[in-house]
């Protein structure tokens, strides 16, 4: 318990690098993005295809554990501006790109994206299709709550090319679901589950968190057991990120004391991974769990996990197209934010103006840095560090590994570092040792959740 103790610190979840808040934001330029983004379209579209993560942000209630960014309402007269909006900010990336994209991923994420009525939807993707191209083997998935996705959504998304749902369970405990403000009976989470694969979805995840308030590990227990009998594909095990500090999350009903202390929080994901691991499932990267047949299971003994704002893919495409308000884009060389503020995001693309407010232009030790820490997120280690161009922070970071290494969580071999069992937990704690641009300015206040 004691490295417990020692590593449970503020640390990135690096869905990017540079992480967010290091972005240089005060060198970013549109026009420079721009020219990047159409560099890293025409180096991946005619081989790999491009990602396209739509953001729909309308919620109808307020989960109180979440730190994502959305708007809570139950006028579903949003729906159609929000649409419309949407198309606007595709056709700036149309006549940016001047050919026809070939799309090899599409993520709706939320809020709640089973918020829109299912013909939203179906008008959506298929003004997207008819200016692009869908690879045959591209992989289309949505995120839904389990209390509004009807058969309605799922056969229409079906028809449309989806095959992979997650749905967001979090935990099956009323008392916990009480707190939280998520009530859906395990009832409700089997019906859609039965409805997803009669209709024909090949892949089901779950989103269950460990860390919420008033959960007990008898109560997570029960919870994974009752999943079990469900038997997703994969599992996306989450560490509650507390973050009261960031504006517009909804952790207001609890306080600190309602949680789980750090050793106990601990012990709750080591008893999910324990639970996990004997009904059959593999730890995939950081906080992922899979079945022999999904495809996540497979990308990661193959080596070809990807790992970027959507979370982990199958899919490696250097080129993620962000669209929807706060949506971050990745461009390989470049990353970029969309207003977040939804009025002002559809005036901006109405008018037919970029709505990015922010980015940031990675420079050469970025790009380097950047596919360590990939490596690390994805396969649990990284090589080539003795090929790599002489580089003070490369340098840098296998120093600050040392003291890993000596609590057993890594190995630094010839060219490479790797991994322990041990040191899995601590993933997040060792990618930040190649973190070059956090160390160098170390945050004065505290801007990432904690690391266990």
């Amino acid at each position: 318990m004691n490295l417990l103790r020692k590593y449970n610190v503020a640390a990135p979840r690096y869905t990017s690098y540079p992480t967010v808040p290091y972005w240089d934001t005060n060198s970013f330029d549109l026009t420079q993005w721009q020219q990047l983004l159409k560099k890293a379209f025409q180096a991946t579209n005619s081989k790999d295809g491009i990602s396209l993560y739509i953001h729909l942000p309308f919620c109808e209630s307020l989960c109180t554990y979440c730190g994502c960014n959305k708007h809570i309402t139950v006028n579903h007269a949003v729906e159609a501006p929000y649409i419309k909006a949407l198309l606007q900010e595709w056709q700036l990336y149309l006549q940016l790109f001047a050919q026809k994209p070939r799309i090899r991923e599409i993520h709706l994420g939320g809020g709640t994206p089973t918020f829109f009525h299912p013909e939203q939807l179906r008008f959506l993707l298929e003004s997207i299709y008819k200016s692009a191209t869908l690879l045959p083997d591209a992989s289309l998935s949505f995120e839904g709550h389990p209390n509004n996705t009807t058969p309605g959504h799922m056969q229409t998304l079906y028809d449309l090319g989806f095959r992979r749902m997650s749905l967001g369970i979090q935990d099956l405990d009323p008392r916990v679901q009480q707190i939280i403000h998520r009530i859906q009976p395990y009832e409700t989470v089997a019906t859609v589950v039965e409805q997803a694969r009669l209709i024909g979805y090949s892949s089901i995840n779950f989103d269950l968190i460990y860390g919420l308030p008033l959960q007990t590990a008898a109560g997570l227990e029960d919870t994974i057991r009752q999943v079990m009998q469900l038997r997703p594909g994969r599992i996306s095990f989450y560490s509650y990120a507390h973050v009261p500090w960031v504006k517009g999350v909804g952790q207001r009903l609890f306080t600190t004391a309602d949680l789980p202390d750090e050793k106990t929080k601990q012990g709750l994901y080591e008893l999910g991974k324990k639970l996990f691991t004997g009904y059959g499932y593999t730890e995939i990267g950081m906080d992922h769990f899979a079945l022999p047949d999904d495809a996540l299971h497979q990308a990661y003994k193959k080596g070809q996990l990807h790992r970027n704002f959507m979370g982990y893919t199958v899919t490696h495409t250097s080129l993620l197209v962000g669209l929807g308000a706060s949506s971050i884009g990745d461009g390989w060389y470049a990353y970029a934010q969309n207003e977040k503020h939804i009025a002002t995001y559809q005036q901006l693309v109405g008018k037919g103006q970029w709505p990015v407010v922010r980015g940031h232009l990675l420079n050469e030790e970025d790009l380097l840095l950047r596919r360590h820490i990939q490596a690390l997120m994805c396969r649990f280690e990284t090589a080539r560090l003795k090929s790599d161009p002489q580089s003070d922070a490369v340098i840098e970071s296998l120093e600050r590994l040392q003291e890993l290494e000596k609590d057993g969580l890594v190995e630094i071999l010839p060219g490479k570092v790797v991994v322990t069992a041990k040191g899995k937990p601590f993933i997040r704690n060792i990618c930040m040792a190649f973190d070059a641009r956090l160390w160098r300015k170390l945050p004065a206040t505290q801007l990432f959740s904690q690391a266990i």
